[in-house]
């Protein structure tokens, strides 16, 4: 959804608050129409009892930026993690170098236990691991995970290629765990390709679905 253009010119304020805030014609200068574009969707897949889940189209130079949105998913084998990796060109071995960091949130609905820190177990020092999103997160009728991954402008030749990612999990203990997922890919060849899977097990079942921001 393209965000609309507005004349700051146009707005009505108070002489007081116009003054404050010192607007004036150059105001215009500066317009929500500068501010983004849209989400273009561009795949979606679905697991169902899927060894991995690999996204091989659609991530390219066409935009800057990718996003992917997990929706709901389900591991068939209880206290997992979810991983990813990706590669470059029509490569399928997913052992692209990264450096990476961590750190989550958590409390359990018992109310009686919580935490905050960094998770040294999960961070990856220029290593080929597929990377930890998420942990814990339990296979029971209602337990699941969501989240986002953020990768930026992976078609650069020049620079390394960032990643940031969000994830919530039901943990298999009945608690809320927000995990924080960052850092790079240490090549400065086109990243084209995505895989997702469990630390053990399949993924039982969700939605997988890439954007384009334009």
């Amino acid at each position: 959804m393209a965000l609309s253009k507005v004349d700051f010119n146009n707005i009505n304020v108070t002489p007081a608050a116009s003054k404050a805030l010192k607007f004036n014609s150059a105001a215009d200068g500066f317009e929500t129409g500068d501010l983004g574009g849209s989400m273009v969707l561009l795949s979606t897949t679905t697991a169902s009892s899927s060894g991995t889940i690999d996204i091989t189209s659609g991530i390219d130079s066409t935009y800057k930026e990718y996003i992917i949105k997990c929706i709901d998913i389900h591991p068939a084998t209880n206290d997992q993690a979810l991983t990813f990796q990706a590669d470059t060109g029509t490569n399928t071995s997913y052992n692209q170098t990264m450096t990476t960091t961590r750190f989550k949130a958590g409390q359990n609905e018992a109310g009686n236990y919580t935490v905050l820190g960094y998770e040294t177990g999960s961070d990856q020092a220029q290593a080929t691991a597929f990377q930890v999103l998420t942990q814990n997160v339990g296979n029971g009728n209602d337990e699941s995970l969501a989240g986002t991954l953020h990768i930026f402008d992976p078609s650069n030749t020049t620079f390394v290629k960032h990643f940031l990612a969000t994830f919530n999990t039901y943990q298999h203990g009945d608690a809320t765990y927000n995990d924080f997922t960052a850092g790079y890919f240490n090549t400065t060849t086109a990243i084209t390709r995505v895989r997702f899977k469990m630390a053990s097990g399949n993924i039982d079942a969700g939605t997988f679905k890439l954007y384009g921001i334009s």
